[in-house]
């Protein structure tokens, strides 16, 4: 008897036999969990929680049940709290049925590939925060005005802020000790000249802020330096939310399936972001206490869960979004462990489900600034966003690309982190393969053991071009299975499969191969942002783009040329697509950075125009156009030369 487990956020699945333990199952559909030990039960270190519930994204029932029962040495490493909240030792438990396992952070052998890095970019310093240094008149019987008064008329007589400056009450009520410990001098921390939101005994100078973009499957941040705007630390990790589904819509159908579906997704993200803050600043010798400001920017459905909104009507026409304006929000009020009285502020949401991530990406590109070229913009991601235009008119538009590119829905995908085939080229002579792996220096096959695990985003795109150019595949995506070669086959299900890595060069012991499913599912993404790009050039009356931004973790990485074979985006020439890094990410910061940027994100937002792709009456058979390679009909004059010396086979 076999049983499905699934693993998060890497994103694996697949059937093993009952009895086996969740490390044995990590094992063998290559996840790494770690285990100092071995596996014998003594480290501790294998640490997995148990979601439990009815997840119709995957098709399963999991249940604390379908494992074995709870061991006498579990409880020595497990604390009450967490046994109650369904962790186990991967070590421990066996597999009785379906499970969906989710494996935290300090747990995971080999850590993700997230792409933390933007471009250079120019900006003003004019932050939301500012501190105050000043030395006040101690009270005295003849003086009675309160340490409040006292502070902010300091304030008001040595830089000129509002006489009616206000000050948060967690701050009032330490204000009188903090006075006195300081002899009358203080520093006072100002957020937009309007409110006091901390006050430090003596000179206090350090400054920062904590800007976030959180991907429906990634969170980037950065701890930024607020008085010289020097970015001190970055780090990121994989949404701890993946465990409830791997696209927006299946965590909206996810709240609303479940009562307690909301406040779960939203305490994982907060628990994500507190644990960000706390080994970014100790990174620095400084604490969460000292982020004195925050900006965060998401999809809309991601910001309706970070903010514990209720997204289910964003699961139904006319998908109105709860709020689309920007919001300054008390971080305690949210469970973000940061300054108590310090505001996270969130960029507007553009239209539906093209929110803040995709304003942020506007203000950092500005493509509203571009004077006559067109510019076509894309956010590659699980929920990709498109913008087309310059400063004349810009329109923008979502597409639900789905977790496929990112290595989700693929037999063999897996997200970027060591072990991932990030890189393939096939020989169209030979059909044979040469492939990298990430954390490998040198190429199969000039190393013949590669570790490889599966094949992550950068190398589904390659090798569905790569099959492609080298006649495996044809321009519907069938295989041509009068191909004669080891490498083109039927898998155990009897549907078409190609060998990109043979079992003897993996380390999960099994051929690693690319299916029938696989080139549908990438079909079926691509074509979603293809049709989008093209709704949008309609709609502003061209026929071609003359540039091609590509942002996003997943943009950055793929290569230019095979994303253009398969048809991800309109026609170009290659020396005019370019990738940006994490525009979004780039976009929080300049938020934080300069409050100018967050009046443009908010003008911005207002002038943009929505187009709602899906409900234009022939989007089907154009969606079905865009199913092929490149496209069934249109013409890709920069790469016509590589499509022509498609073999014949």
């Amino acid at each position: 008897m076999q049983h499905q487990v699934i693993f998060q956020p890497s994103g694996r699945r697949g059937k093993v036999e009952h009895g086996l333990t969740l490390l044995e199952a990590a094992r063998e559909l290559g996840v790494d969990i770690e285990s100092v030990c071995g596996g014998v039960k003594v480290c501790g270190k294998c640490k997995v929680k148990i979601e439990e519930g009815f997840f119709e994204k995957f098709g399963i029932e999991s249940y604390m049940s379908h494992l074995s029962a709870l061991q006498e040495e579990e409880k020595e490493f497990l604390t009450e709290g967490e046994i109650a909240d369904n962790y186990r030792l991967a070590c421990c438990c066996e597999v009785l049925g379906d499970v969906l396992v989710f494996v935290p952070e300090e747990s995971r052998g080999a850590k993700q590939v997230v792409l933390e890095t933007g471009k250079e970019r120019h900006f003003k310093l004019d932050p939301a925060v500012r501190k105050y240094y000043v030395e006040m008149a101690a009270a005295t019987l003849e003086d009675h005005r309160g340490d409040y008064e006292r502070l902010r008329e300091a304030l008001h007589e040595k830089y000129d802020l509002p006489a009616d400056l206000e000050i948060d009450y967690h701050v009032l009520r330490d204000l009188p000790g903090v006075v006195r410990e300081g002899q009358w001098k203080v520093t006072a921390t100002v957020w937009n000249n309007r409110e006091i939101i901390r006050v430090e005994p003596g000179l206090k100078e350090t400054l920062i802020g904590l800007a976030v973009d959180i991907g429906t499957t990634t969170v980037a941040a950065y701890l930024c330096d607020l008085r010289t705007g020097e970015v001190l630390v970055v780090d990121s990790m994989m949404n701890p939310q993946v465990r409830y589904g791997e696209d927006v819509l299946s965590r909206i159908t996810y709240s609303m399936m479940n009562d307690d579906g909301l406040e779960k997704m939203h305490k994982a993200i907060v628990e994500g972001l507190n644990t960000l803050a706390q080994r970014m600043t100790e990174k620095i010798g400084l604490s969460p206490a000292d982020i004195a400001d925050m900006t965060l920017v998401f999809n809309t459905a991601m910001q309706h869960i970070a903010l514990c909104i209720d997204p289910k009507f964003l699961g139904r026409s006319p998908f109105a979004p709860g709020t689309k304006s920007s919001r300054n929000i008390k971080a305690r009020d949210l469970g973000i462990n940061i300054c108590r009285a310090a505001m996270v502020h969130t960029l507007p949401v553009e239209s539906g489900f093209v929110g803040p991530d995709n304003v942020a990406v506007l203000i950092a590109e500005e493509p509203y600034r571009e004077k006559e070229k067109i510019r076509l913009v894309i956010d590659i991601g699980t929920n990709g966003e498109i913008d087309l235009g310059n400063e004349k008119r810009l329109l923008c538009t979502s597409c639900a690309t789905g977790p496929a590119l990112e290595g989700a829905q693929i037999k063999f995908g897996m997200r970027a982190a060591p072990g991932a085939i990030e890189k393939i080229r096939i020989n169209p002579e030979t059909l044979e393969v040469t492939y990298k792996v990430i954390g490998q220096e040198q190429w199969y096959p000039e190393i013949k053991k590669t570790e490889a695990k599966g094949i992550c985003g950068s190398g589904i795109i390659d090798i569905m071009a790569q099959l492609f150019l080298s006649g495996v595949i044809n321009k519907s995506g069938r295989f041509n299975m009068k191909i004669d070669h080891p490498r083109v086959r039927k898998g155990e299900d009897g549907k078409p499969e190609f060998v990109v890595a043979w079992a003897e060069e993996t380390s999960i012991g099994k051929d690693i191969t690319f299916t029938q499913g696989d080139v549908r599912a990438v079909q079926l993404a691509k074509a979603a942002l293809y049709v989008g790009a093209r709704y949008l050039m309609e709609r502003l009356g061209v026929d071609k783009v003359d540039s091609v931004t590509l942002a996003g973790a997943f943009g950055s990485y793929i290569d230019r040329e095979s994303a253009m074979v398969i048809g991800m985006f309109p026609d170009c020439a290659l020396e005019d697509v370019v990738a940006v890094g994490n525009a979004a990410g780039d976009g929080a910061k300049l938020a934080l950075l300069d409050v100018g940027k967050r009046e443009e994100a908010a003008w911005i937002a207002r002038q943009v125009e929505f187009v709602e792709t899906a409900i234009e009456p022939d989007f089907q058979n154009r969606f079905a156009a865009a199913m092929a390679l490149p496209h069934s009909t249109d013409k890709f004059p920069h790469i016509q030369h590589l499509l022509d010396a498609i073999p014949k086979r």
